[in-house]
């Protein structure tokens, strides 16, 4: 009797039929569905203001609704059983690859800050290149440092050295901060650890290894192309250093000065020495204010070092060669094993290699090297360590939510048939997948302004359109590569690096529009097309 019922073919779930597609089924139902859901998702975003956490994982529930799923499909139940919650294996199943990646690389950025690593990188740069080349160490020093940092903590820490180099050479401030923006902004969109790479990769099941690759590969035309338009733009229109930032930065030095005396006076010691300490919390950073710093704190551009005994002079930042270690460590081993599968046989060499270059223990190395190259040999207590640590984590919240909610509506689309829906019209159209990637990018950057929720929902949107189609990681590497590309696309008002920009270095928004707007246009238009015509051979 039990063979029997074992032998029994188990019935097909019957399609979903309830919600909206009750008035209109099949595969209009189901577009219908998917395009009222974005739009919904933009008018919540842009008009009602909601938090992007809340106004995807609203939509989601929305779509599901409408879709046919039920109650149970979209929440589980609450007793134990095998119905599995789409929102709780959703958001799981992106933030258990991302979560990890994106705080390790958010700590390990913090460190590299407080410590003075971009200083000393963007100084050094500067005295290489010399006066002439400035706009270019300006640029470097944006590409380099942008990799372990966000944006907006890019450019609050970097500002005062754009200030300084445009007030020493009269020049407009965007031939200086222009070159460094899209320095950051290129490792920001195609590069991981950043929130936008990293999601995609998690989404696409991509090795993250293969998205470094691409990223370097896609990213550093395109960064080129931008600096071009930086010099051609910072000759043209003239932004003179803002007034209020400098007074600020003097302020904040002659303070740093006279409570630098007054402590060496207090331990009899030289009143000529460089430290002071800036408390975070209930623990004590050891900071140096250097001569383009704001000296603030650590999360506005104050550069922690080393302090002896007594308040003993402290030592200099970081060398460049330590900064370059910390930073390109991670990035080497992670490429050494994704492309150990390739070229080595299965071995134990092959396994150590994989394992010392997984993104998780790739990023924990870099950490702990960080640790104690930038902090413990140079006199940082574990407070401090665990102090910088903690309070760069706290904006990581709202990625990481943000995040996962973009995972729960693409596990929506999927579940309700939408995916597959979206998957056959868009394949009638006849467009390459890379380049509706990019469109669909661009239209939802534009419209809402969140580089991340226009990576997070064009990803799912695009995933299920790849299925099936036996594409190399390579190749989904560069459909990653489009849709980031197409998140940067024309920066505009309803973004809030726009207003960051604008305000930090005193443009107007007029001069921002001309500046920034097009440069992250040419940046992304650029991106794209290195990446499409790569697609076309891989």
């Amino acid at each position: 009797m039990s063979s029997l019922l074992a032998a029994t073919p188990i019935p097909e779930a019957p399609p979903h039929t309830g919600g909206l597609l009750l008035l209109m089924d099949g595969t209009a139902g189901l577009l219908t569905v998917a395009a009222l859901g974005i739009v919904l998702l933009l008018v919540l975003i842009i008009k009602v203001r909601l938090q992007p956490f809340v106004a995807l994982l609203a939509v989601s529930i929305a779509v599901g609704l409408s879709a046919g799923l039920s109650v149970t499909e979209l929440f589980g139940t609450v007793q134990r059983s095998t119905s599995v919650s789409m929102i709780e294996s959703g958001m799981g199943g992106i933030l258990g690859h991302v979560a990890i990646i994106i705080g390790l690389g958010t700590m390990l950025g913090a460190i590299l800050e407080v410590s003075g690593g971009a200083e000393a990188l963007s100084a050094r740069l500067l005295n290489l290149f010399g006066e002439k080349r400035a706009p270019l160490a300006m640029g470097l020093t944006g590409l380099i440092f942008g990799i372990p940092v966000f944006f907006d903590v890019g450019i609050f820490v970097l500002a005062p050295i754009v200030y300084a180099a445009a007030k020493r050479s009269g020049k407009s401030i965007l031939l200086y901060c222009m070159p460094l923006l899209a320095g950051l902004s290129m490792t920001h969109a195609f590069l991981p650890p950043h929130p936008g790479p990293v999601a995609a990769a998690g989404l696409f099941k991509v090795d993250l290894g293969w998205v470094i690759l691409m990223g370097i590969i896609v990213g550093i035309p395109a960064v080129l192309a931008a600096w071009a338009y930086a010099a051609w733009i910072g000759k043209r229109l003239f932004v003179p250093v803002p007034q209020d930032m400098v007074e600020a930065a003097d302020e904040a030095k002659a303070a740093v000065a006279a409570e630098r005396a007054a402590r060496r006076a207090a331990v009899g010691g030289p009143t000529d020495g460089a430290t002071t300490t800036t408390t975070t919390g209930k623990s004590t950073v050891p900071t140096q204010s250097t001569g383009s710093g704001t000296g603030t704190g650590a999360g506005s551009g104050s550069v922690a070092v080393a302090e002896g005994p007594s308040g003993a002079p402290a030592e200099q930042p970081p060398s460049l060669s330590t900064v370059f270690l910390i930073i390109g460590t991670p990035l080497l081993l992670i490429l050494a094993a994704t492309f150990s599968s390739i070229a080595l046989d299965p071995s134990t060499f092959r396994s150590v290699i994989e394992f010392f270059g997984h993104p998780f223990v790739a990023l924990t190395i870099a950490l702990l090297m960080a640790y104690y190259l930038l902090g413990i040999r140079r006199g940082w207590s574990r407070k401090s360590l665990e102090t910088v640590s903690t309070a760069s984590l706290k904006p990581v919240g709202n990625i990481l939510l943000v995040v996962g909610a973009g995972g729960v509506f693409g596990a929506v689309l999927k579940g309700s048939g939408i995916a597959d829906a979206l998957a056959d019209t868009f394949n009638d159209v006849g467009l390459p997948i890379i380049v509706l990637a990019w469109l669909i990018s661009v239209v939802l950057r534009v419209a809402q302004g969140s580089a991340t929720v226009a990576i997070v929902t064009t990803a799912g949107i695009v995933v299920p359109l790849v299925e099936g189609q036996d594409l190399s990681q390579a190749h989904l590497a560069l459909i990653i590569m489009a849709i980031s590309a197409g998140s940067i696309f024309a920066s505009h008002v309803n973004d809030g690096g726009f207003w960051i920009v604008a305000k930090y270095f005193g443009i107007s928004e007029r001069d921002t529009l001309k500046s920034w707007t097009v440069l992250e246009t040419v940046l992304s238009v650029a991106g794209f097309a290195v990446a499409a015509l790569l697609s076309i051979f891989i």
